[in-house]
């Protein structure tokens, strides 16, 4: 859009006709992203009131819609990016947040665990060397006291703040191990995700109920990486008969654990009473 024709717009956000602002909100609805650059300097220079606030609305409209398309685009792929997934929902929050950012801060992890590990390594001695790495070294832990806040839910607010959830430092585990090139699958565990050490060269020969039989161990991300042996899954399943023990046979998509993610911070907006962003995330939800 021309930017005359913009400020022309603009200049009609303080029209007390609703019907002339809700035609101009829709025009401006229309237009791609980039009209968010400015939208902005119009904010920034406007004494008007009114006019910021409808400036605000229709910014926030403009990127959940981008961002809304995204994670279709995303969740369409035939090969799921689990960062990609992870940093998108974070997006929603954070609209100017970049990869590039992120991604080094993760590199950084990785390159720490690296420099410790060596081929002639078990994979027991690997995962012990990327549990002192982001638990020790990095402090990464459950956010007991705030359990229930939508920051644990967004990857750069717990890269700063070494706080999440059971699925946020769940696929945090997984990104920084999969790096390493370690063989992570993520398991369905009931209340809380665990992840899987899988036997690559044993998982091509096995297929459905015999999965489990290329799984080295189970590994327990909210529990500072607590390794957890099959005998003690069976253990968990046969006290609590309700649970399926085929959820823990099948290694479960990557983008059912970003929907999870997701599921956890429409709860957290809820009981917060934000009930916009309910709305907002549960149209996001639905395209996963």
């Amino acid at each position: 859009m021309k930017k005359d024709r913009l400020q022309a717009l603009i200049a009609l956000l303080d029209d007390p006709d609703e019907a002339v602002f809700e035609a101009v909100e829709q025009q401006l609805l229309c237009e791609d992203v980039q009209i968010v650059d400015q939208l902005e300097q119009i904010w920034e220079t406007s004494l008007d009131e009114l006019i910021q606030s409808r400036i605000e609305n229709l910014i926030q409209q403009i990127q959940f819609a981008e961002t809304r398309t995204k994670i279709l685009n995303w969740a369409n792929q035939k090969q799921i990016n689990l960062f990609e997934g992870f940093f998108l929902i974070s997006q929603y929050q954070y609209p100017d947040l970049k990869q590039k950012q992120i991604k080094s801060k993760l590199q950084k992890i990785s390159n720490d665990v690296w420099l410790e590990i060596s081929n002639k390594l078990t994979s027991l001695e690997k995962i012990t060397v990327l549990n002192h790495i982001l638990y020790d070294v990095n402090q990464f832990s459950i956010n007991l006291n705030h359990l229930s806040s939508p920051q644990n839910c967004y990857i750069n607010q717990l890269l700063e703040t070494k706080k999440g959830n059971a699925i946020s430092i769940a696929i945090l585990y997984a990104l920084i191990a999969r790096e390493l090139k370690f063989p992570i699958q993520f398991i369905n565990f009931p209340k809380t995700p665990l992840l899987a050490y899988i036997d690559p060269e044993l998982a091509k020969e096995v297929h459905g109920s015999n999965y489990k039989s290329s799984i080295l161990f189970y590994i327990n991300p909210s529990n500072k990486g607590a390794i957890i042996g099959r005998k003690e899954i069976d253990f968990f399943l046969n006290k609590n008969k309700q649970y399926e023990m085929d959820d823990l046979d099948e290694p479960c998509e990557d983008k059912f654990m970003v929907k999870k993610l997701l599921e956890s911070l429409i709860e957290s907006y809820d009981s917060l009473g934000h009930q916009d962003k309910v709305d907002d995330l549960r149209k996001i939800a639905d395209f996963l």
